[in-house]
């Protein structure tokens, strides 16, 4: 019975080995002046990014070829999310001041400024919509109230959210990848860091927002959780100022088992991908999980700020400093 059982457990660690050296990352371009943090795969031939100084690119080909563009007018924007929902529709996010949201349904080939605040203590993180019409973003606290914005009518105007959530003292969100806030139906879910790590949770049926502490390296300003994933299990993060560090930077949000192997150092990044394969990634280089995120295998060491896989399809794509995209393989 011993050697059956070594034998079945030697087949399965072969397996899962050959499985995860088949996963690669295709680097399809790279050398535009922008850092880029904001990513939406609408389908398997449609994606928008986002970065600094006012840059935006789309596909329509599934990332073969890029049309770029610095918007006009704000070419110092940092545009640090995107959401599309096709190629001719989307909206952009600017941190920074004045905090910037602008929306094309064109293509890209006018913008329309659709909300501007001046304030110097808005600072916006990320986006995320319910569907076409609702949707949210995320700002760092002011008067120990995350910021929360809100739309109903497909991002053409903002209002602030009736229920902010309570902030810590020195608690903030990261501006890193656009996924420290997942939305759906029912949940407004927002990953925080800084003096603390917790897990902020809104029941839109219960007018109710919950925290749960999660056990990802907090305490420093650069440290935290940074990104959930989008079926909410996944959560990632670390220290992006020692970013090769391994100490807590995953957690399975249903926490029932332990984690074995850990992402190689900070993880701005997590993306579901199918069945229990997750995909993260960060400024040490990507990983990835076929077990739910009990063990993490390092799959790529270049540098990415994001990852997103498509709401309809399977086109997985990444992107990052100094213009670069890629593409997952599964």
């Amino acid at each position: 019975m011993h050697i059956i059982r070594n034998l079945f457990l030697l087949i399965v660690f072969l397996f899962c080995t050959n499985a995860v050296k088949a996963q690669k990352i295709e680097l399809l371009q790279q050398g535009k002046p922008t850092s880029i943090r904001g990513l939406s795969v609408v389908d398997d031939k449609i994606a928008w990014i986002s970065g600094s100084k006012g840059y935006i690119a789309q596909t329509t080909d599934g990332g073969k070829t890029w049309n770029w563009q610095q918007v006009k007018g704000y070419e110092q924007a940092d545009f640090r999310d995107i959401e599309a929902f096709s190629d001719k529709e989307a909206i952009i996010m600017s941190s920074g001041t004045p905090a910037l949201i602008l929306k094309t349904t064109n293509g890209g080939i006018t913008w329309d400024l659709k909300y501007k605040n001046d304030d110097k203590a808005y600072f916006l993180d990320a986006m995320d919509f319910a569907n076409k019409k609702h949707g949210f973003i995320l700002g760092d606290p002011i008067n120990n109230k995350f910021l929360l914005l809100e739309t109903t009518d497909g991002g053409d105007s903002w209002h602030p959210f009736t229920n902010q959530p309570d902030a810590l003292p020195n608690e903030a969100a990261f501006a890193a990848s656009g996924t420290c806030l997942r939305v759906n139906n029912k949940t407004l879910n927002v990953v925080t860091g800084g003096s603390t790590a917790r897990l902020l949770t809104f029941y839109l049926k219960r007018n109710k927002w919950d925290a749960l502490a999660i056990a990802i390296k907090y305490g420093q300003a650069s440290q935290g959780a940074f990104s959930i994933s989008d079926d909410l299990k996944e959560i990632v993060g670390g220290d992006y100022s020692h970013d090769k560090m391994r100490d807590s930077v995953e957690i399975n949000v249903n926490q029932t088992q332990v984690v074995g192997q850990s992402p190689t150092g900070y993880q701005s990044c997590v993306e579901h991908i199918k069945d229990s394969i997750y995909l993260s990634t960060g400024t040490p280089g990507s990983n990835i999980t076929t077990d739910g995120g009990i063990n993490w295998q390092q799959i790529d060491t270049i540098s990415y700020n994001v990852c997103r896989k498509a709401k309809k399809g399977r086109l997985v794509l990444l992107a990052g400093d100094r213009g670069k995209i890629a593409i997952f393989h599964l």
